[in-house]
């Protein structure tokens, strides 16, 4: 007989390969960045009437990234409530969809006693959590803020006037992870190498010549910087002589300051730069670097030189700087001149500057626009222009007073 031999078979277990465990972290957290603004309403009375949805407004003001603005309705928001009640509202005035915040809106006690009535989303828990705000023009608010005859008669009306608080809340989300490394860089330096390259004047290959001054410069450090230098030195419609070119329409201290800002990107110190001391030097200057910066397309500068110029607006001033703005097409700034031309306590002493003179041969436009600013004025302000009030506000076209004699104001 044969005999059966029975082979078994083990299994031997495969070792395993044990790999090095890793964890990563990173934090989400979500808070408000909250500010407040405070608007005097003055001349209540002279607002009732003004028509149901009609609003005043405060001035714009920034929370949180976006714009703001207080409506206040003195007839009421709804036509269904006959005028019965004042409504208040906050409103999103910047571009921006789905904002989150919490507000709060306060009509504040005058009387010193603090029994201020607010409306306020902080301190309290909110089941739909903030307030989304979907777009410019959005509002919070409420058009049964106080009935006008319980508001009348209490302490929140004090000399006619009436004073609202406002607190905003936006709600910023951010997430973070781990942080590896730190190292601080250094802020760029390249404009001081060319500044330091306009100072020592070396490798230039070209002269300008400005007001019977010359200035020597670098082509390729033009052309970068302006587009009409570009065209002047290397267009196909170029200069017969690239070597040296004279500059019209501009001085040479504007000129200078205008080279100063193409080497070093920074607007120059006109004090150190120019010996300009005085604030009114200091302004015209800013005209006519300006007019400069957009006669050679150096965009930056432009818009440098019309913010400062909307920080320096005065009385003795203004006109010509309205006039550099409509001729130079700078939006911002000739509203905020508008704005302060028609303001009352200015608007007669701008109207006998020299300045105005100026402004009505060169640009007689504007003075319809700001004919139909005062206008608006009238009508949606609180605050009457030119209505015989006694309050030395009332002038005519040409500058002159009620007697009909124009007076120049000396302004130091």
């Amino acid at each position: 007989m044969g005999t059966i031999i029975r082979i078994s078979k083990s299994k031997t277990p495969i070792p395993r390969t044990s790999f090095p465990s890793t964890t990563s972290s990173s934090i989400s957290s979500t808070d408000t960045v909250n500010a407040s603004h405070e608007f005097k309403i003055t001349g209540y009375e002279s607002s009732k009437g003004m028509g149901v949805g009609k609003y005043i407004a405060s001035e714009s003001f920034t929370v949180g990234g976006h714009t703001w603005a207080i409506y206040f309705y003195p007839d009421g928001k709804s036509p269904e409530d006959n005028s019965t009640y004042v409504s208040l509202f906050i409103a999103l005035a910047s571009d921006a969809t789905d904002v989150r915040a919490l507000f709060e809106l306060s009509l504040m006690d005058q009387s010193g006693k603090g029994r201020h009535k607010v409306h306020t989303h902080f301190g309290r828990v909110l089941d739909a959590g903030p307030y989304t705000l979907k777009y410019r023009g959005s509002m919070w608010g409420y058009k049964r803020f106080l009935r006008r005859t319980v508001l009348e008669t209490s302490d929140y009306l004090k000399d006619d006037c009436l004073l609202v608080k406002c607190t905003v809340g936006v709600v910023k989300s951010c997430t973070e992870g781990p942080q590896i490394f730190s190292i601080s860089s250094p802020p760029s330096d390249i404009s001081q190498h060319f500044g330091h390259l306009l100072e020592s004047g070396e490798l230039t290959d070209l002269t300008l010549e400005v007001d019977g001054e010359m200035f020597r410069a670098h082509k390729l450090v033009l052309a970068a910087r302006s587009p009409v230098f570009k065209a002047q030195l290397f267009g196909p419609m170029k200069d017969n002589n690239t070597d040296c070119i004279k500059v019209q329409e501009i001085k040479a201290p504007v000129f200078k300051a205008l080279l100063y800002f193409i080497y070093w990107d920074k607007v120059p110190d006109m004090e150190e730069l120019m010996g300009l001391s005085q604030q009114w030097a200091s302004t015209l200057m800013s005209q006519h670097l300006l007019a400069a910066a957009d006669q050679y397309g150096i965009e930056r500068l432009r818009f440098l030189c019309e913010t400062k110029l909307c920080e320096e607006v005065a009385i003795n001033t203004v006109a010509t700087t309205l006039a550099l703005a409509e001729q130079h097409h700078c939006f911002q700034l000739k509203s905020v001149c508008l704005k302060f031309v028609a303001e009352p306590e200015n608007l007669k002493a701008v109207m006998q500057s020299d300045g105005f003179d100026y402004l009505t041969q060169s640009c007689p436009c504007v003075i319809t626009e700001l004919l139909e600013y005062v206008a608006r004025i009238r009508e949606h302000s609180v605050t009457s222009y030119g209505r015989g009030t006694g309050t030395g506000t009332d002038v005519n076209l040409d500058g002159s007073g009620p007697d009909g004699r124009r007076v120049r104001q000396r302004i130091y």
